[in-house]
C-alpha cells in the first residue's frame, strides 16, 4: 500500500474539520491533534447538531413516538447519535431518557424489547443500548440484565447475530457483532465490572470473527460478503461497514493486524483528489435534520478515516 502525505501536508484539512459542527472541532482537536478541549465538549449540546437533537426530544423524554418508532427519529437513534458527538456525560435530560428505557423497556429475557410481540430480544438493540447508556454511566445495576442476555447470545463461531433469539440462526453477523463490541468495549472503558472477563472474552472472540473474514470477505468463498460494506454512510445506524469498523479498532486500541489491510486499500480508493472522504450513501427513512448531504465532502467520514490511519500510522508522522 502506498504511503499518503505526511501527517504536516493534512493541515488544509485539518482547517477544514475546524470549520464544521463544535462536535467535529472537538474531536479533531482530541482524535488528530491531541488537545484536549474541554470548552468544546461543554458546547455540544448547546449549539449545532447537539442543539438540533435536544430540540427535537419530547417533553415526556422521548424522542419520535417512542424508543423504537419511527427507526431514525426514535429515542433509540437518536441517542446513538447524540452518543457518537461525544458530548458531556451526565447531561441530565440525556440521563431520564435512557433511566425511562430502562425502567419501561426491558423483556423477560433481560434484554431491552421495543416490540413486546417479538418473544426474544435483538441482540443489536442491546448491544447498541449498552454503548449508549455506558457512556453516559448509567447505574450499573440497570445494566446487568443486558449483560447477562447479550452473553447468553454468545455464538459458537464467535461473534453475535441479531437473528439467533428469533430465527435460530448459527452464524454471526459483522453488523450485530460490531454492535455488541462497541458496548462491551464501552462498558470497560467507563470501569464496569459485572461479568467483565466473560465479556471481554466475548470481545476477543468477536475482534477475530471480523478479522477472520478481512473486515468484509467471506472466509468460505473469499467474495465481498455485501457490496453495501464497502460504502461510506453517515450515520451508520444499525448497519456494519468498514469505516465504522477500522473506527472502533482505532477507538478500541485494537493492535494492527494485517487482516486490516484490505479494507485500508478500499478506504484509500474512497478519498477524493482534494483530501477528503464523501458520504457516499444514506440510509433511507425520516430524520430529524441531515447533517451531511450524501454525495458531498464529509467532514464526519473524512475525520473517521483520518484518525484510523492516525493510530495506524499509515503515512502521517
Amino acid at each position: 500500500m502506498e504511503e499518503q502525505q505526511i501527517w504536516s501536508e493534512n493541515k488544509p484539512l485539518i482547517n477544514w474539520l475546524l470549520e464544521g459542527d463544535v462536535s467535529i472541532r472537538y474531536q479533531t482537536y482530541r482524535d488528530l491533534l491531541e488537545a484536549d478541549r474541554p470548552d468544546l465538549q461543554n458546547r455540544i449540546l448547546e449549539e449545532g447538531w447537539g442543539q438540533r437533537f435536544i430540540a427535537a426530544r419530547h417533553p415526556e423524554g422521548h424522542w419520535g413516538r417512542g424508543y423504537y418508532q419511527p427507526k431514525w427519529t426514535s429515542s433509540h437513534y437518536s441517542l446513538l447519535d447524540i452518543r457518537n458527538l461525544n458530548p458531556v456525560q451526565d447531561h441530565p435530560l440525556i440521563r431520564e431518557s435512557i433511566q425511562i428505557i430502562l425502567d419501561t423497556q426491558k423483556a423477560p429475557d433481560g434484554g431491552i424489547n421495543p416490540a413486546k410481540t417479538i418473544a426474544g430480544s435483538d441482540v443489536c438493540i442491546n448491544g447498541m443500548m449498552l454503548y449508549i447508556a455506558c457512556y453516559f454511566k448509567m447505574n450499573a445495576d440497570d445494566l446487568e440484565s443486558i449483560v447477562n442476555f447479550l452473553l447468553g447470545e454468545h455464538m459458537a463461531d464467535g461473534g453475535f447475530n441479531c437473528r439467533s433469539t428469533r430465527s435460530g440462526a448459527r452464524h454471526s453477523s459483522l453488523h450485530t457483532t460490531l454492535s455488541v463490541m462497541e458496548g462491551i468495549h464501552e462498558y470497560r472503558r467507563q470501569g464496569y465490572t459485572y461479568r467483565l472477563t466473560e465479556l471481554w472474552n466475548a470481545y476477543v472472540t468477536s475482534l477475530e470473527f471480523i478479522l477472520l473474514h478481512q473486515l468484509y470477505i467471506s472466509d468460505r468463498t473469499g467474495e465481498i460478503i455485501n457490496p453495501a460494506f464497502l460504502r461510506l454512510p453517515y450515520p451508520y445506524r444499525w448497519k456494519y461497514d468498514i469505516l465504522r469498523a477500522l473506527d472502533h479498532f482505532q477507538d478500541a486500541g485494537v493492535t494492527w493486524d494485517e487482516r486490516m489491510r484490505t479494507a485500508i486499500d478500499v478506504l484509500l480508493t474512497k478519498r477524493s483528489s482534494d483530501g477528503t472522504w464523501p458520504v457516499q450513501a444514506r440510509h433511507p427513512g425520516h430524520v430529524h435534520f441531515e447533517m451531511e448531504k450524501a454525495g458531498g465532502p464529509s467532514r464526519w467520514n473524512t475525520l473517521r478515516a483520518l484518525r484510523v490511519l492516525k493510530t495506524y500510522e499509515l503515512g502521517f508522522s
